[in-house]
């Protein structure tokens, strides 16, 4: 046996067992609530994986649309006390106000190792990247017949009332695609989709309708007809609008300590700091969303070039996002019917 102890340390040490030694993260303990935006299929990853990587730590998720979470926060807020430690929601814009209110606990991170905007003093980091497009049906409709830009979609008479886009009021990638359009073609760019009979409705209902043929085009995020591409079969593909795409850099931000639920800043910084590493975001990619690294050549399934989209970008200003919130939905409402 004593002759067999110095040959078993040297098997350990050639595979990198420390005899003593904690498995990786095993110190990080306590309770953490996310609320996020991200899709169910999405978190239920998120969830598999933090466990493993977190074996004494729980970590758990709160589901919901960017609209009811901000909805859910409001009420919570009236306590001075959060419900979650941690928020991973649709875009930089609320991230802003929430800053802006005190609610937020800086995070550290390698800003430069990100190929999106983050907030200097690090109350929050892009995390995921949403990719706003457009989608139809080769199997019925040739793209060259199609509109093929934003601009067209909301002013070609050849697709009136027979195209879709989701609702401003209730999603928060819709929200910050509407507040790039009308940054970029005013207001009057509602006023146009309301006159070519734009339907408001979910994703997964504008998808039916393109496979029926209902609908020619839809406004849509690349990452759910990716996800019908490849988990159903589908031939339903993406058209990238010759006026650009619309990139919307989703966060990742921490409650302040004071304010939270859990008061685990060790835990989320940790939670952040595997987010934005290698193996958070292959689980963004697998989601069907970009990744946020700088220098990642990997797409999610049947994608273009980050980059590529990066310069097709049609840009974004996000404080005006936030700070005409209101307005801009309030242009919307009066222009576009949405179904109550």
């Amino acid at each position: 046996m004593k002759k067999l102890l110095p040959l078993l340390l040297c098997i350990a040490l050639i595979l990198g067992i420390v005899p003593g030694a904690l498995a990786v993260n095993e110190d990080i303990t306590g309770d953490v609530m996310i609320y996020t935006s991200m899709y169910q299929f999405v978190i239920d990853m998120m969830d598999e994986a933090l466990a493993k990587e977190f074996p004494n730590l729980n970590v758990e998720f709160f589901y919901g649309g960017t609209g009811s979470l901000q909805t859910k926060l409001a009420g919570e807020m009236e306590n001075g006390t959060l419900g979650c430690d941690m928020m991973l929601v649709a875009e930089p814009a609320y991230s802003l106000e929430l800053k802006e209110g005190g609610w937020l606990e800086p995070m550290e991170a390698d800003g430069d190792a990100l190929r999106f905007e983050y907030d200097s003093e690090g109350y929050w980091y892009p995390v995921r990247v949403c990719n706003m497009v457009l989608a139809y049906n080769p199997e019925l409709y040739a793209a060259e017949d199609l509109p093929g830009s934003f601009e067209a979609f909301a002013n070609d008479e050849s697709v009136k009332g027979m195209i879709s886009m989701g609702n401003p009021l209730t999603s928060g990638t819709t929200m910050a695609a509407v507040a790039a359009l009308s940054e970029k073609y005013g207001y009057d760019y509602f006023t146009a989709l309301g006159k070519n009979g734009v339907m408001i409705e979910s994703g997964s209902t504008a998808l039916a309708k393109l496979q029926t043929g209902e609908c020619k085009m839809v406004m849509i995020l690349e990452e759910s007809v990716l996800k019908v591409r490849k988990e159903e079969g589908s031939k339903l593909a993406c058209i990238y609008p010759s006026d650009g795409v619309i990139l919307i850099p989703s966060t990742i931000m921490t409650v302040a300590e004071d304010r939270s639920a859990n008061m685990n800043i060790e835990a989320c910084q940790a939670i952040t700091d595997w987010m934005l590493g290698a193996e958070g975001q292959k689980y963004m990619m697998e989601g069907y969303m970009h990744s946020v690294l700088a220098g990642e050549t990997a797409v999610p399934y049947d994608s273009v070039s980050t980059d590529e989209l990066i310069a097709k970008d049609m840009g974004l200003d996000w404080v005006r996002c936030y700070t005409q919130r209101e307005e801009i939905r309030t242009k919307f409402q009066e222009s576009v019917t949405i179904p109550q």
